[in-house]
């Protein structure tokens, strides 16, 4: 059975409907979040970037960000909102975490290189409910970054 190398759970606290997670060394990325970050699309690769966008103008999310040797399976995963791949360099192994601001949480992959991600989400429904009846909410929208280094030979299959 496999199990993930690393695991991190991180609160984000989304702003204008989307966050984004970069190369630590924010001198390194050509366009920083959040230059160019587009709230209305799920997920966006740029240069040792990517955005995400969530249902919620105003609230914290949860991410769970689990480092794997090789593609994961999906099986035994509930079901999910959204589901979606790409890719992100990294020069660190260190990705930062990005909304209005740099989070203090840094998601780390243990190397550098280019990685493979595969992005998943629950929750965005209720929390594009609750967001407008109620306020900012805690931990309704639930992400999952699942990466993998890319040159293990795996098709990026979802």
């Amino acid at each position: 059975m496999q199990v993930p190398l690393r695991v991190q759970d991180v609160k984000v606290n989304v702003e204008f409907y989307s966050f984004g997670i970069q190369e630590d060394d924010d001198l390194k990325v050509p366009v920083p979040y959040p230059d160019r970050s587009e709230g209305n699309v799920f997920l966006k690769a740029l240069p040792m970037r990517l955005d995400f966008g969530s249902a919620g103008h105003t609230h914290t999310a949860s991410l769970r960000a689990e480092v794997w040797a090789q593609r994961p399976d999906v099986d035994n995963q509930p079901a999910w909102d959204e589901v979606d791949c790409a890719e992100i360099e990294t020069v660190t192994g260190r990705l930062g975490v990005w909304a209005i601001g740099r989070a203090l949480d840094v998601i780390d992959l243990g190397a550098p290189g280019t990685w493979r991600v595969r992005v998943t989400v629950q929750g965005r429904d209720e929390v594009r409910h609750l967001a407008r009846t109620v306020g900012p909410v805690m931990d309704v929208e639930r992400w999952l970054l699942q990466f993998w280094p890319k040159e293990v030979p795996e098709e990026m299959a979802l």
